[in-house]
Formats: C-alpha cells, structure tokens, sequence
C-alpha cells in the first residue's frame, strides 16, 4: 500500500519499478513495492543493497508510517459505504462485516466488482477474500490463486544436491503440494469467495501459512511436510497443541468458526491537529518559530472546546522531497496552555533538517486527555493557599517537561512512600511525569541511611553482641559509637529471597574515623545470618 500511495501522489507511472524502505537496525529494508518491481524478482523486507544488485534502475521513497497511517484511515472511511462494522488491520488491510449488506450491493460479486472499480478508480490494487470467518477471508486475500510456497529448509526434494536425486522415489512422503484452490473467482485472482458452509473445503489447499501462524511455526511445519492446511486438519488437536502450542489449533479454530473472532469497527477518536501549507519553502529556526505561533492558538482552541489537554505533541515537518521528518514532546501534566506547550517544541526545533526546504507543517496532538478546572472553596486566605500551591505543581510540571524533552520523560522518576516496614520497601520509584508528587512522607521510627545498597558481609564474629572492630571492603573499622538495636522482622506473609535470613537487628555506628554505617545483624532462617551493612549516612 505505501507503494502505491507515493506512486497514486506523484501521479508517477508504473513502467519503473519501485519500492518503499524503511530503516531496519543498520540497513535499510524494502517495505514495500509496485507491481513491476515484484515482477523483476524483488520481495518484501529483502536488503535495499541486494534489491540494487537485482534490479539497478529501481526507484525508492523512504517510508513514512504516520502518512500511511492516514491513507488506511481515509480507506476504512470510504470502506464504510459497504458497512457500518470496519476494522482496520494495520499495516495496509480492512476487515468489513458484509452481515445483511451484500444484498444492497446485488450479493457478494457485486460487492467485489464495486470494490474493485472504486480502487481501480484510485489508483489502487486490491486483493478480496471473502468467507465466513475472519481468518478464512484473510487466507483466501492472501494465498487463493497462489502458488504454494516451498520453505527453503534444505527437508524438500527440490533442494537435494543433484547427485542424490535419484532416491526422491523413496521420500515421496516429504513432496507435498498440488494444485492451486479452484475456487469461484470474480475477475481473475483478485476476488475469492468462499461459498457459505465450505471454508474447511476453501482453506484446504492452501499453505499453513494461512492461518496466520508465526514463522517459525511455518518453518517446524514445513520441516515435517505439513505444508497445506488440509494436512493440518488431518492431524490430532492433542499433538499439534503439545508439540506447536496452543496457539496452532486456536489460529485454526478461528480460520474454521470453532472459535469466535468477531469484527470490532475502529472507533472514531477525538482528533486534534491543524495544518500550514507555506507559501514558499522555509528552513530558517525562525522561520519555523513564526509558523509554530501561528499553528499552536489554533490547536489550543479546539482542545479547550472538548475540555481536553495534550500529553504528547508532535510536530510534522514536510519537506519538498516528498519526505518527512517528525520531533515529539511530552508534558508532565495534560494541559491546552501554549505558554507551556511552545517552550518544549522551541528547544527541539534545531533537530529538524530542513534539506531542501520545508512547505508544509503540521501540529498534531498524539496524545490527550480530559482536563478540569479546579474549584476553590472557603475564605479568601485558604483559596489564595491553595491557588500557590497548584502554581507550584505546575512549575514542577514544566521543569519535569523541560528535563523529559531532552532525555525523555522515561528517564524521570521520582520517590512515593511505600506501605511496607521494611526499609528497601519505605520508598517506590514511579514515573515523574505520571505520578502525583506526595507532599507529606511519613517520619521512619529511627533515622535511615542516605545511601542504600545491598547487604555486604562484614569481616567479624558470628555473635550477636556489636563489633568492636569489623573489615567492610578490604578496610579495618573500629567503633567508636553506636545507637540500637533496631528490630525489623520480616513480612511473613511473603517470601522474599532477601529476608531469608530472619529478623534483623539494626544499628547506626560511627567509627574512629567519621564514617557513618548501617550495620545490622541477621539472626538466621532458611539460611544463616551474621553481620551485613546495608548503607551509609551522609
């Protein structure tokens, strides 16, 4: 489909051939391609390197999933004039319940002849299949009309070595095949139908690939000269399920209506975006500062009529190229304040490579939620309190903004009490900017150490009286003072690896030298205790 789409945009021929790649870890992938460049050999995800050395006057377009995003989008709109229950299936298929339509159109082949004129019309290809059941349809768009496809696992007989040829008689058992599905087709390969009560006879020839099985479930199948799906069925559920997973026979339950798998239409989400087409082509910082000023009031006003604050904005640059290139922010509390929202994308602004000039921008928000107004009651001074206090929330927001659109709002954490008495429990790490900052932490029964670790063993007696001397480290302490012992037993009602060694007795020991430790002794459990440190005060 991204083929097709650039090609149907720049209104190119298709007598070259062509190909859409994206960039896979350090190469680039072709994701897809036009009808001519199938026929020069090429194929999906093949190296862009290798494609070149098959096919040298092939012309590429890097992908740009948001665009096709949209493109499917706009389909499965246009797709609703068939039926109310569409679905989209992402990257570049519809799924449409035809349950009491088809009649309108004049039954299923007028269905299909409709939707093949309207995307021969759009200048679209488009492969139909039509049954009974979700997966059966999916199978019958994909591989009706198909040759079978042979895995190359080095099992079959047309992968033998010349010389060992002449004992394919005797492995008959791993040739599998046969002729393609000939089922009712309407204008060539393109439509498949399944007449209703015969998707087990429909699905039968075809590849258990099919049945939308992961690959290296094909692989192992195909290893075994289970090759069709009919070879599948004759099979026992109990071993396919035991051997494959579960998964096999659930994927086949579905492709057959044993197993429900209904259609859910794509609901319709609240859309915030708006758009500036250029006059000229700009690359300035500038430039694209004067246009973010233009784009942001718009923004703001749809988002404050649906009472709806963005969480993560993106701004759209595209360029004159044909290409694409996008930058993301995100913002610690949902807010429509362009005040709050215009810092973040300024900072972000010189990632932008504006090549050959940008002409269109496009301001979306990728993520929102609802917002409320806060209501003040009371007097005058404890609303005033109150209206401070939100103020400084909101600082706090806008620094945890700032912070997270430089090294990611991922990155930032921040600490929240936690209901336990242990004291590696006393505090949880939660993420900043989706979390609410705790304002009032409960006081510790003792002081805690500033610095936490794991236990570390001490070099000392196995009693449980204080050290006078301990080694920590490969350095000899001497104790100078100390205040204990603190008793924390553990949490009986889990089993944590940690605690196996019992009840523990704390102490805060200062030594000749200054230094501050947290030392405690484990009385032993399920496995034997001693003298650990677990931390050190500042």
């Amino acid at each position: 489909m991204g083929a097709e789409r650039l090609l149907r945009q720049a209104r190119m021929t298709q007598e070259l051939p062509f190909a859409v790649v994206q960039d896979r870890g350090q190469m680039q992938v072709i994701s897809s391609l036009s009808q001519m460049a199938e026929e020069r050999g090429l194929r999906l995800d093949q190296p862009l390197r290798d494609a070149m050395a098959m096919c040298p006057d092939l012309i590429t377009r890097l992908r740009n999933p948001q665009s096709e995003a949209r493109f499917l989008n706009s389909l499965r709109r246009w797709a609703s004039k068939f039926s109310p229950w569409v679905a989209e299936e992402p990257p570049h298929s519809l799924v449409i319940d035809l349950t009491g339509c088809a009649h309108l159109f004049g039954g299923e082949e007028g269905v299909i002849e409709q939707v093949e004129q309207d995307c021969l019309d759009l200048g679209l290809s488009v492969h139909i299949g039509l049954a009974d059941t979700k997966g059966a349809a999916w199978a019958l768009a994909r591989y009706a009309g198909q040759p079978l496809g042979v895995s190359r696992t080095g099992d079959a007989i047309d992968q033998e070595a010349p010389a060992t040829r002449s004992r394919a008689v005797k492995r008959r058992n791993w040739e599998r095949g046969g002729a393609a599905p000939q089922l009712r087709s309407n204008r060539g390969a393109s439509g498949r139908i399944a007449q209703p009560g015969l998707t087990r006879q429909a699905l039968a020839p075809l590849p258990v690939a099919a049945l939308r099985l992961e690959g290296h479930v094909v692989t192992a199948l195909s290893r075994l000269g289970l090759r069709r799906v009919e070879d599948l069925m004759a099979q026992p559920r109990a071993a396919l399920a035991r051997r494959f997973g579960k998964g096999t026979v659930y994927r086949m339950d579905q492709a057959l209506g044993v197993a429900p798998e209904p259609i859910s239409p794509a609901k319709q989400a609240p859309h915030f975006a708006c758009r500036l087409s250029l006059p000229e082509p700009i690359g300035l910082a500038e430039d694209l500062l004067a246009a973010l000023d233009k784009l942001l009031p718009r923004l703001a006003v749809r988002l404050n009529e649906k009472g709806q604050g963005v969480r993560r904005l993106r701004l759209e640059a595209y360029r004159t190229d044909q290409t694409m290139q996008s930058l993301e922010v995100g913002l610690a509390r949902p807010s429509a304040d362009i005040a709050r929202m215009r810092p973040l994308l300024a900072s972000k602004l010189g990632d932008i490579k504006a090549e050959f000039g940008i002409d269109v921008l496009r301001l979306v928000a990728a993520q929102t939620e609802p917002i409320h107004a806060h209501q003040h009651k009371g007097h005058i001074d404890a609303g005033q309190a109150v209206a401070a206090r939100v103020l400084e929330n909101t600082k706090l927001d806008d620094l945890i903004g700032t912070l997270g659109a430089r090294i990611g709002l991922e990155a930032l954490t921040r600490l929240h009490p936690g209901d336990s008495h242990i004291p590696e429990k006393a505090a949880q790490v939660q993420a900043a900017a989706w979390s609410v900052p705790h304002l009032h932490w409960p006081a510790p029964p003792r002081a805690r150490p500033l610095v936490h670790f794991s236990p570390e063993a001490l070099q000392t007696h196995s009693e449980a009286a204080l050290p006078l001397t301990f080694k920590w480290r490969g350095q000899l302490h001497e104790v100078h003072s100390a205040q204990g012992p603190e008793r924390i037993a553990p949490e009986w009602w889990l089993a944590e690896r940690a605690w196996r060694s019992g009840t523990r007795d704390y102490w805060q020991v200062v030594t000749k030298t200054g230094d501050r430790f947290w030392l405690y002794f484990a009385h032993g459990g399920a496995i034997s205790g001693g003298w650990f440190c677990q931390g050190r005060f500042a």
